[in-house]
């Protein structure tokens, strides 16, 4: 009996070297890829962010805080910050609320339809954002199916501002975010077994009970996995608020794009009223110092 459980620590023993280089195996190129491709273009940009911006020559190499100054003292940048997180949090807690029953069914459910239920779910991520987008804008015009259903049922007199609210860029991203939530949500609560529930049942415990004392805890692994992964979307949205939320709505996304259109027109201006002039481009530097968001109304009237 000695012998054999020497010869049983000693297999264990030759067998974990080899499992730690099996796993090292796995995960290496997925950990390669991702570094490669996420965090060196994101060191990258994170460099650049130190940098200046000059309209003629876009980038100047230089290590100055000008930038993050600008940023956090502007109550314009520091606004649309707030509405990004604010929107991204709203949009996640949502999320989270409407994908738990619908997770919740289709983790125990027992019909053979199951995996047409599952396709269903994943079915709208086949279809582009902007097309989603383009969607709600014909449900929630001014002359969309919503405002012309509620006019002639004498509902309403005149038509809903819906578009270009925050409330349409909310329903907008809530309904490109909730499959991630619900498929997250699904496996995780597909993995409880479901003695577990029956077992609480049996001592008493009613419905809610079970899911706050039970199931709640139990999910909390795929609750944290999903309320990440939809905040970082509703965080990184660019088309539903740029399509849905017009000028009214500012948040990263949006103003990402209206940054970089600002800088471009800012390049093409300067290059054609001041084509030959180098001595003015110190003005230029003093005008437009970083690379922080310029409003093109800013630029407009600069260079007008």
């Amino acid at each position: 009996m000695a012998a054999t459980a020497t010869g049983r620590t000693q297999f264990q023993s030759d067998d974990a070297p080899t499992s730690l280089l099996s796993a090292t195996t796995l995960v290496g190129p997925a950990t390669v890829f991702v570094a490669a491709g996420l965090l060196v273009p994101l060191a990258i940009l994170l460099r650049y962010s130190f940098n200046r911006f000059d309209p003629r020559r876009m980038m100047v190499e230089t290590f100055s805080l000008d930038n993050y100054v600008k940023f956090f003292a502007d109550p314009y940048y520091t606004g649309v910050l707030w509405t990004t997180l604010r929107v991204a949090a709203l949009c996640t807690i949502i999320c989270l609320v409407m994908a738990l029953p619908l997770a919740y069914v289709l983790a125990r459910t027992q019909s053979r339809f199951k995996n047409v239920l599952i396709m269903l779910v994943v079915l709208p991520l086949f279809v582009g954002n902007a097309v989603r987008a383009a969607g709600w804008m014909t449900l929630f015009g001014s002359k969309g199916f919503l405002n012309v259903t509620l006019m002639q049922f004498g509902a309403i007199r005149e038509p809903l501002q819906i578009m270009y609210t925050e409330g349409a860029v909310v329903a907008g991203i809530i309904a490109v975010n909730l499959p991630y939530m619900v498929l997250t949500l699904q496996s995780v609560i597909e993995g409880i077994n479901r003695n577990v529930e029956e077992a609480a049942f049996s001592l008493g415990a009613g419905p809610m009970t079970m899911f706050r004392r039970v199931l709640l805890p139990l999910s909390l692994p795929g609750i944290l996995a999903g309320t990440i992964l939809t905040f970082i979307l509703g965080m990184n949205a660019y088309a539903t608020p740029v399509l849905l939320g017009g000028p009214q709505v500012q948040d990263d996304g949006a103003l990402g794009l209206r940054t970089v259109s600002a800088q471009q027109l800012a390049v093409r201006r300067f290059r054609r009223v001041h084509p030959d002039d180098r001595n003015l481009r110190a003005d230029g530097e003093r005008k437009y110092p970083g690379t922080a968001p310029v409003s093109a109304m800013t630029i407009e009237r600069d260079f007008s």
